[in-house]
């Protein structure tokens, strides 16, 4: 606690950055996983491939990718990016696909009676409904981004690792404990300001 009190603009530093680090991430993974799980979620056989194909790449330890990327981007937060947004993608295409698939199918076919064409479906029907499993998809894959996000410091990506690494290195509890108490902070309210939306989404009930 001594370190944590005594450098603490250090450790607000390291949060923020862990924190662009996250955020960063998962705005890329969902501007590939939304788009792309609506459209497998049409196809079973495309949702099957896609949802194994990253599952395969979640089994993957994170340093064996980080390692596998960095020749080709370099040391640093890009490797780190991609690394984390490949990650996130099994959980939020999963969930993306199951949010659609779930949609009853009679609300479909009243739409469809409506004379709705394929846009407005998916506009005025589909996505609103499938919002809140999204959401919670959402949640899900940050916090395991916050976790993972500590792998960066290994290739010099920055974040709350950096501090860990460092105390393990140096045999600095301090440094180790301010860490997790920081990554603990971030996760807290990351799952508080998400259970506050998902609060707010679950008040217009899902038809």
């Amino acid at each position: 606690m001594k370190y944590l009190v005594t450098h603490w603009e250090r450790v607000i530093k390291l949060f923020i950055e862990h924190s662009i680090l996250t955020f960063l991430s998962l705005f890329i993974a969902l501007c590939i996983a939304i788009p792309l799980g609506i459209v497998v979620s049409r196809n079973k056989k495309a949702a099957v491939i896609t949802t194994n194909f990253f599952g395969v790449i979640y089994t993957i330890p994170g340093l064996a990718l980080l390692s596998f990327l960095v020749p080709f981007f370099g040391l640093g937060a890009k490797s780190a990016l991609i690394t984390l947004a490949a990650y996130a993608q099994m959980i939020l295409v999963r969930n993306t696909i199951t949010s659609i698939t779930t949609i009853k199918p009679e609300i479909i076919e009243a739409a469809r009676g409506m004379g709705m064409n394929k846009l407005q479906l998916a506009l005025k029907v589909q996505f609103p409904l499938a919002i809140p499993i999204i959401v919670a998809g959402i949640r899900i894959a940050t916090i395991s981004i916050i976790n993972l996000a500590f792998i960066a410091a290994f290739i010099n990506g920055g974040g709350l690792g950096e501090l860990v690494l460092e105390g393990i290195r140096t045999n600095n509890s301090g440094k180790i404990i301010s860490g997790t108490i920081a990554l603990g902070v971030l996760m807290v309210l990351t799952e508080l300001i998400f259970r506050i939306i998902e609060h707010f989404i679950s008040l217009k009930p899902r038809k």
